[in-house]
């Protein structure tokens, strides 16, 4: 079976550059397959894939808006359209009823925010010695094994999170190992009189109790019943001052008077060291 293994990578602040603009490059590319598929499905138009691709690579680096195109690895761009093949594919799949699961929407437009990818079959990477991945145009990225890979990938994919973090995520043939046999296998129910209820398949049954701190509520202690709890009860149950009320102008320190700044909830400061006071 196919199987996903992700590995962080920390690329070289010139292959964060590089990266980046085949990011840029390959989101141009996926959003003009969509747009292009759009406008031939309003024209009445039918299209190939490989027309689509004609016209959104091949072409699109011939002309002087995107003639930035050639300067990253045409593997990452082929696989752009290809991804916005595929995205249409599975909507029509969804409509007609011919892919089973959860709806699929229509393919939307990629944004320059968020997490980005690329993805690369053979032809655009590989795995040399050291360890080090090696990317069309980019270079060779250090990668952090954190476990060997099972077998060779077959396609890799660079991610770029929101956080500036990057992972290569590889596709490798790993063999089904089922999981040994066993005798009793048992469900865990929860409920309202128990926390769960566990039940075996030989009919056993077994129920874990709430604890008491779950449904009792905590009590304060001594130390902290005293006059402080009185204090904050009587500032939650006291009356209110008005919205509207007069400001008082009161005397610095020396005798003088000093100014005043009002707030919304009807009280006044003092600018010379003085905290809020509540005009009555």
């Amino acid at each position: 079976m196919l199987v996903r293994y992700r590995y962080r990578i920390n690329p070289t602040p010139g292959q964060r550059r590089a990266l980046a603009r085949a990011l840029g490059c390959a989101r141009a590319v996926y959003n003009d397959a969509l747009a292009e598929r759009q406008r031939a499905f309003a024209a009445g138009e039918k299209l190939s894939d490989s027309e689509v691709q004609r016209r959104v690579v091949t072409l699109a680096k011939k002309t002087p808006q995107r003639a930035w195109l050639a300067e990253v690895a045409s593997v990452a761009l082929v696989q752009a359209c290809q991804d916005a093949r595929r995205a249409y594919r599975n909507w029509f799949d969804s409509l007609s009823g011919a892919r089973k699961g959860r709806r699929v929407g229509q393919p939307r437009f990629r944004a320059k925010r968020g997490r980005q990818s690329i993805r690369l079959t053979r032809n655009g990477f590989s795995v040399r010695q050291g360890g080090r991945l090696y990317v069309a145009k980019v270079g060779e990225l250090r990668v952090r094994w954190s476990r060997a890979l099972p077998s060779a990938p077959s396609s890799v994919t660079i991610i770029r999170d929101p956080d500036g973090r990057y992972y290569a995520s590889f596709v490798v043939e790993r063999p089904a190992i089922p999981l040994p046999p066993v005798d009793r296998v048992a469900g865990i129910d929860l409920g309202l009189c128990v926390f769960a209820a566990v039940v075996a398949s030989d009919g056993s049954t077994e129920t874990v109790p709430i604890r008491d701190t779950c449904v009792r509520p905590s009590v304060a202690s001594p130390a902290s019943s005293g006059s402080s709890a009185e204090n904050v009860m009587a500032r939650r149950t006291g009356p209110r001052p008005a919205t509207g009320s007069r400001l008082l102008i009161a005397g610095s320190a020396t005798g003088g008077p000093t100014s005043t700044t009002s707030s919304p909830c009807g009280c006044s400061a003092r600018t010379k060291r003085s905290p809020w006071k509540i005009s009555p």
